[in-house]
């Protein structure tokens, strides 16, 4: 159940003394081969931290050999000293593995606006390198923590056995469309060409990670990496490998919102009827993001007023009088107004379901959010501490 799942994959996390608390903080997974085959997606955020842009320029050349990720730093906003920390990173490692630095992709997370502690970091890289095993892969997925409260793995294999997808995930605050403020590493022993990943990859982020809409907070360090180590010998096909690697994205953004900062709620928002998928995911997003609706559903109030609210503030198309809204599978909204008794909506239990029909055509899209509570307040309002 991790990035060591699959064949050719070694891992590995410790404790390298970026966090002032002595967690684990920096984690390591290496391809070992025989095919090095990459690809990436990460933030559309305009403000991009120095280990994106670095990573960005990596896969460029489809290859990757290794990933160094810490937590503790988001080595953003750091300027031009914070790009030579990330490049420093890259060089170190390729030093330890004999590697090239060009094939070290590199992700950090943690507080914007503070330089990494080099002297510190540098040296837990010959201590990753160290401790690099098969079985590596959850003290990685452990290392790269910050509010999360529990790490997240997930693994998927092919009908017949003959090759895997894995991965791992962070993630728990700033969770919204544009990936989401999370570190994401999948690996796979398929033998499959960076185009192919790149292609499966992309459709997959698309209708998971793309749909995770926590807070309505973009970060500058997203990062969601698949590497391919062709250690199975085995080319999948491409309908059932593009689906795997789905199918992993998609568990992992669901343990995403549901390690949400303070979250007791998970929304489960699907928008059906609409003209178009993108007006469907407009308007799931618009309610996503409607803060009195996330605190209306935090005290388990039905308040389906708030949902045409937000779906009136979108460009979506639709007639007022023909929209319909469920909470929990009771329609207590229909045609714009009011539907079935409220008092029959139960929600006692941790996922709420809201169906939004907005009656203009056959195009759906699900979009998942959270509650918006204290615990969260409090935890962001003491986050630099």
């Amino acid at each position: 159940m991790s990035v060591t799942a699959a064949k050719g994959f070694t891992a590995s996390g410790v404790a390298a003394g970026i966090k002032e608390n002595g967690n684990p903080d920096l984690a390591l997974v290496v391809n070992t081969g025989p095919r090095l085959a990459a690809a990436g997606v990460f933030t559309s955020n305009r403000v991009k931290a120095a280990p994106v842009l670095w990573s960005e320029q990596v896969l460029r050349g489809g290859q990757v050999s290794a990933v160094i990720l810490n937590s503790g730093g988001a080595n953003a906003c750091t300027g031009p000293l914070g790009f030579q920390d990330t490049h420093a990173t890259a060089e170190k490692v390729a030093d330890v593995l004999g590697h090239s630095a060009g094939e070290v992709a590199v992700a950090s997370t943690g507080l914007i606006g503070i330089r990494l502690p080099m002297d510190a970091l540098l040296p837990g890289v010959d201590k990753a390198a160290a401790a690099l095993s098969p079985h590596g892969g959850e003290k990685a997925a452990i290392a790269i923590k910050t509010t999360d409260t529990v790490h997240k793995t997930a693994v998927v294999q092919s009908a017949d056995g003959a090759w895997t997808v894995g991965g791992m995930a962070k993630g728990a605050g700033m969770l919204a469309p544009g990936l989401a403020t999370m570190l994401v590493v999948l690996t796979t022993d398929a033998d499959v060409e960076a185009p192919g990943l790149d292609a499966a990859l992309r459709a997959a982020t698309r209708t998971t990670f793309d749909r995770v809409d926590s807070d309505g907070c973009m970060s500058t360090n997203d990062t969601v990496l698949l590497l391919a180590s062709g250690a199975s010998h085995v080319a999948p096909d491409r309908a059932e490998f593009a689906e795997a690697v789905r199918a992993v994205c998609d568990d992992l953004a669901r343990q995403l919102i549901g390690d949400a900062e303070g979250a007791s709620k998970d929304i489960r928002i699907e928008v059906i009827g609409a003209a178009t998928e993108d007006d469907a995911v407009e308007v799931g997003r618009s309610i996503a993001r409607n803060n009195l609706l996330k605190c209306a559903i935090h005290g388990e109030d039905p308040n389906w007023g708030r949902v045409l609210s937000a779906i009136g503030t979108t460009s979506a198309a639709f007639d007022p009088d023909q929209l319909n809204v469920a909470i929990n599978d009771v329609w207590v909204c229909k045609n714009g107004s009011v539907g079935e008794d409220r008092e029959l909506v139960d929600m006692r239990y941790r996922e709420v379901r809201i169906t939004a029909d907005l009656s203009a055509g056959s195009a759906s899209a699900v979009i998942w959010a959270n509650d918006l509570t204290a615990d969260y307040v409090h935890e962001n309002s003491a986050y630099s501490s």
